[in-house]
């Protein structure tokens, strides 16, 4: 079923640190009339990686993640520059996180966050035949990198220090993508 979008009345604005806020003046087609906010990032996006060491292996890396206190596993991922394609981003991460380059970079999807309250989206890049090289980034120590057979991400996703929610569906599509080809199954 096909619903009719809310009618915005009005928006406000203001900025909240890292976002900008805007709350909606709603109203839906039963007549229902609501407050919604919304939260917009200041930059381009995002790429969350999935870099291939092998057809089998996936690269993740373990850092700092500050909103749970503790070393996380999980993939490269970061912002999309200004002036920059997703697929030049997420090359740009891979050598800045994990110390190599991909002669081969494919954008898989979009993924969003928080949708019903974020207009934050991620772009999913599949990054395959890899060489070393490494770019300074901003990460304050190197990261570790550590390989991951796709076939035991059943095992992966168990891991108290994997929980990261793009990185989880991530690896999913990316693995059902390389299973057939790149075609619907």
């Amino acid at each position: 079923m096909t619903k009719t979008l809310p009618i915005i009345h009005g928006i406000t604005e203001h900025d909240a640190g890292p976002y900008h806020m805007e709350r909606l003046d709603l109203e839906f087609s039963n007549g229902e009339r609501r407050q919604y906010q919304r939260l917009h990032g200041r930059g381009h996006g995002a790429v969350v990686v999935v870099p291939m060491l092998d057809a089998d292996t996936v690269l993740l890396v373990r850092e700092y993640a500050a909103g749970v206190h503790r070393y996380e596993l999980g993939l490269v991922k970061g912002r999309i520059d200004a002036g920059e394609t997703p697929l030049q981003a997420a090359d740009r991460e891979l050598k800045e996180e994990a110390g190599y380059g991909a002669r081969e970079l494919t954008v898989l999807r979009t993924l969003t966050l928080a949708p019903t309250y974020m207009s934050h989206t991620a772009h999913l890049v599949l990054a395959r035949d890899l060489y070393p090289e490494r770019l300074v980034g901003d990460e304050p120590e190197e990261l570790e990198v550590v390989p991951w057979r796709l076939d035991a991400l059943h095992e992966l996703i168990l891991r108290e220090d994997f929980s990261e929610g793009r990185t989880i569906a991530a690896l999913f599509i990316a693995r059902e993508w390389l299973r057939t080809g790149g075609q619907p199954s």
